[in-house]
């Protein structure tokens, strides 16, 4: 492949995310691939409240990283859902659906036999830029 061709990788991670074993998100070209979230506050903890708290907390948390990376939730145009117990599907999608107002992404969902932390479920996205 030529050099014109090759897409340049920045591979992005904040301070408190440090000393974890994976890139926040990586950007090619104009794509942005984030890692999932899980439904942790600042101090790095599980938001208590059972799945719709997690979910809120997730997707602000993308929201957030979407937004530091120069992207937002109205560019994301696939979603990957996973869930410690499927039948919690329905109380996800009714958060899920209030942070997406002008489209609604391409996306995927699985139930999981655990996540990391004990999280109830964990969201990635794939965005354009802005």
């Amino acid at each position: 492949m030529s050099s014109e061709h090759q897409q340049e990788v920045q591979y992005f991670t904040n301070e408190r995310m440090k000393d974890l074993p994976f890139s926040e998100a990586v950007r090619v070209g104009n794509m942005l691939y984030l890692s999932g979230q899980l439904g942790i506050d600042s101090s790095m903890e599980l938001v208590s409240g059972g799945i719709a708290a997690e979910t809120r907390q997730v997707m602000e948390n993308i929201k957030a990283t979407l937004e530091r990376y120069g992207s937002s939730l109205d560019h994301v145009i696939k979603v990957t859902v996973m869930l410690a117990d499927i039948s919690e599907w329905g109380e996800v999608n009714d958060v899920y659906v209030q942070f997406f107002s002008k489209h609604l992404p391409a996306r995927s969902a699985l139930g999981a036999n655990g996540l990391a932390m004990g999280a109830k479920v964990e969201i990635e996205c794939i965005a354009v830029l802005k």
